[in-house]
């Protein structure tokens, strides 16, 4: 038998995942339209896998070709639907308004003025300048807030730069892009994500820009964060789908190079595309980031230093 058999999956798939009206709302309409992105995708890889095997002399060979490609496609399908329960998961926290918000470069600040005339997000202070070093997973971490500024929809943003580094290597190096408002929220604009593997560039996976392919910013850090408010953090539909969520303002950590009693902001951060991962982290005011927790493994990662 071959893979072909999997093709009536893929059309009940279309049909279940047919648009409507948007009837059940726009974020319960998003989710249904992109179960069914999902399912051409996988049916592509599926028949191009398929189109592989066929030049395979081996009868055998293509024959343990198909089965694969059959075995990738249900488990495609099964992570297309594990990803959609988990979106309309994140509808019922959020809400069924479509995400849409509006941006105003005059409602946001100069990044050159935050620490000096503009007080900054106490939680993540854009202080041009600020370094954070962590440690954790067999990895170090070094996030700077650098002078560099980039321009995305009219909007000044401050440049970020996250290296990691395993093993004394570099395996990730990633620009953020950050923008604090006249209220202090501090708005995510995109990366540009680069993985490498011994020296080399292999892969940009992840990395998105606000205004790009229907790309939108999302705040990361709230002025005057709420426990229980949940919030879009990046919305770049199938590469970056951030949500966090409030748990605590009042909770406490330690590490290595600070700590933070009763004061310390708490939150649960996931993504749909990796349904039951799910992370919570630690701001210390005046900080940032301290501590991140795994929900599932109880790995750390540790703030070891950093400098105003």
């Amino acid at each position: 038998m071959t893979g072909r058999s999997a093709w009536p999956w893929f059309v009940a798939l279309l049909l279940a995942a047919s648009p409507g009206a948007r009837a059940a709302g726009a974020c319960t309409s998003s989710a249904q339209a992109t179960l069914k992105a999902c399912g051409f995708a996988a049916a592509d890889d599926f028949w191009i896998a398929q189109a592989q095997c066929d030049h395979l002399r081996s009868a055998s060979d293509a024959a343990t070709c198909r089965e694969e490609a059959k075995s990738g496609l249900k488990e495609a399908h099964d992570e297309c639907r594990e990803q959609h329960d988990a979106r309309l998961e994140a509808c019922q926290a959020l809400g069924e308004a479509a995400y849409d918000p509006v941006i105003d470069p005059a409602r946001f600040v100069d990044p050159a003025s935050i620490g000096g005339s503009i007080a900054p997000n106490p939680f993540m202070p854009l202080v041009r300048g600020r370094m954070w070093r962590y440690a954790g997973g067999g990895e170090s971490i070094e996030v700077t807030v650098t002078n560099e500024v980039k321009t995305i929809l009219g909007v000044r943003c401050a440049v970020v730069r996250d290296t990691v580094r395993e093993d004394g290597e570099v395996i990730e190096d990633t620009e953020d892009w950050f923008a604090q408002d006249i209220h202090g929220n501090v708005w995510y604009f995109g990366e540009i994500s680069r993985e490498f593997e011994d020296g080399e560039l292999i892969s940009l996976e992840g990395s998105w820009k606000a205004g790009v392919d229907g790309a939108k910013p999302g705040i990361v850090m709230k002025a005057q964060p709420m426990v229980g408010v949940t919030y879009r953090q990046e919305f770049a539909i199938g590469s970056a789908e951030d949500l966090a969520k409030v748990v605590s303002v009042t909770g406490s950590a330690q590490t290595p190079a600070t700590r933070c009693v009763n004061n310390c902001l708490v939150t649960r951060e996931s993504t749909p595309l990796s349904p039951g991962d799910a992370e919570f982290k630690y701001y210390a005011p005046g900080i940032g980031l301290i501590l991140e927790v795994n929900a599932q493994t109880d790995e750390r990662v540790r703030l070891v230093e950093f400098s105003h």
